[in-house]
């Protein structure tokens, strides 16, 4: 379940989404960030699907899943992160087999690698972050695809 009864914010252009772990929090972190960002940046439908991998990784492949999410606007690009308390210890990769239509797993990297311009694991003071960074515009894909 979300908790952002008193969300933080840390800047104007920065928002602190606490997040419960493995319990129900998928649904909420999009919603929070459809709502942070509608009206303005064109990119919220691409955040929304690179949130929901990342959230869904993180709860799939963590043991206590996802505490944090942060989004912030920072001139032509849109920084959104998942926290985890567990250490980065090599896991979060692309796996090689990630474009495979046939795969029945795996896509969640290859999609937030198209549309983010860069992704990377962050070690924090309390475990690590999955950081995607996106430009501000809608993405060639997801004009391609008419969102």
């Amino acid at each position: 379940m979300l908790n952002d009864s008193s969300p933080a914010v840390h800047s104007p252009h920065t928002y602190w989404v606490a997040l419960a772990g493995r319990c129900e929090t998928l649904g909420p972190a999009r919603d929070r960030v459809r709502s942070v960002l509608a009206g303005v940046v064109p990119c919220v439908d691409d955040a929304v699907l690179v949130v929901s991998e990342l959230v869904g990784n993180a709860v799939r492949h963590t043991t206590a899943g996802p505490n944090c999410l942060t989004i912030e606007i920072d001139g032509d690009q849109v920084i959104v992160a998942v926290h985890d308390p567990e250490p980065d210890d090599g896991r979060v990769h692309l796996p090689e087999d990630a474009a495979d239509p046939l795969a029945e797993s795996g896509r969640g990297l290859w999609l937030v690698q198209t549309l983010a311009r860069r992704w990377y694991v962050e070690t924090t003071a309390v475990g690590k972050a999955v950081v995607a960074v996106l430009p501000r515009e809608k993405t060639a894909v997801s004009r391609a695809a008419g969102s």
